[in-house]
């Protein structure tokens, strides 16, 4: 019997989840119970020598988080229709390695109301202060814009939804789902993964928008990339681990070690910035060493036409919830998808 110690993850599994040592059945619990597991399989050691200032960390934040001016509805509006203006060498940087972290998509006024909404979401949901640090916690909560006006307008932004296009190369987005993620004061890491894991959707055309809800510095745990975009090559071997970190570890020690070109990105997120990655692109956050929530929103897009893959696994979740009536194998293309962004639609409003 292994102890808890080198199978943390196995205490947040039930039935057929923990009876089985691979990944191949269906997800038997909520959202927020596989969030728990799968942040226990994070390796608290990696990372965890590194000095960081985290008393500036705080000041900082304490005065950003008091900031009384917000967007109204208007201006939201306005903000998240307008186009990106993206450049050919961003598009080609983002489809090299993977990833890419874009300045000012949205602005201080946006970033602090969504925040201002996200605590209420978490308030909601969980009955507790987020930025507490009873719990370590990493909280999720997901099709929040089926019931939330200010969260569907950051989920639907054409503005967003057209830059997962542009970044892609394809016509046309539909939303997987929406994600709204408090990393609570004191959780540990996240552990380094891709999202091909995740998305039981068959087509590599996918990215997720990550969009922070106030400055992200690393004693936060700002989201950490591992390029280029072939990058999971490298550790597609190495097998994964549902009751353990051995995952987390091994694929860092290939990733910090290896000669072969692999490059490690790690930046601080200032207000308004946006990351996308790509569902190959491997990545990673250190643990929250500060008092208050890492909040952000996570909204993933795929390419219009694609299809439920024909075996998808615990890893995925509860993903019948984020496309119902949808069967493996089937498009995807349920109410709870819609297009987003298509350039059928602007090439004919533009006639």
């Amino acid at each position: 019997m292994m102890s808890s110690e080198t199978e943390p993850g196995r205490a947040y599994l039930t039935g057929a989840n923990a009876a089985k040592a691979d990944v191949d059945q269906r997800w038997e619990q909520d959202n927020q119970a596989w969030w728990d597991w799968y942040v226990s399989l994070g390796d608290n050691q990696i990372g965890a020598a590194d000095q960081v200032d985290v008393g500036a960390v705080n000041a900082m934040l304490d005065t950003e988080l008091k900031d009384a001016e917000i967007a109204d509805d208007d201006e939201l509006d306005i903000a998240l229709a307008a186009p990106y203006p993206l450049t050919r060498t961003q598009r080609d940087f983002f489809r090299a390695n993977g990833h890419i972290k874009l300045p000012g998509v949205v602005s201080r006024r946006a970033v602090r109301r969504l925040r201002i909404e996200m605590h209420r979401c978490f308030e909601n949901q969980f009955g507790i202060d987020p930025d507490q640090r009873a719990a370590d916690r990493f909280l999720s909560v997901e099709m929040c814009w089926l019931n939330n006006s200010l969260i569907r307008r950051f989920v639907l932004s054409p503005r967003i939804a057209r830059l997962a296009a542009e970044l892609l190369g394809v016509d046309a987005t539909r939303l997987y789902h929406d994600n709204l993620l408090a990393k609570q004061p004191g959780c540990g890491r996240t552990p380094w993964h891709y999202d091909r894991h995740h998305f039981p959707i068959a087509t590599d055309d996918i990215v997720t928008a990550w969009i922070p809800a106030q400055t992200i510095m690393p004693a936060m745990g700002p989201l950490t990339f591992a390029g280029p975009m072939a990058t999971h090559r490298q550790v597609e071997d190495i097998e994964f681990d549902k009751f353990g970190t051995s995952y987390d570890r091994r694929i860092d020690e290939v990733f910090r070690k290896h000669s072969n070109g692999i490059h490690i990105m790690e930046e601080p997120f200032a207000i308004g910035d946006v990351s996308f990655h790509h569902n190959l692109c491997f990545h990673s956050a250190r643990s929250n060493r500060t008092r208050f929530s890492r909040m952000a929103m996570a909204n993933t897009y795929f390419a219009d036409g694609a299809r439920v893959v024909d075996q998808p696994t615990m890893v995925s979740g509860d993903w019948q919830k984020f496309m119902p009536g949808v069967a493996p194998g089937e498009i995807v293309e349920s109410e709870y998808n819609p297009v987003c962004w298509s350039r059928q639609t602007v090439d004919t409003r533009n006639r």
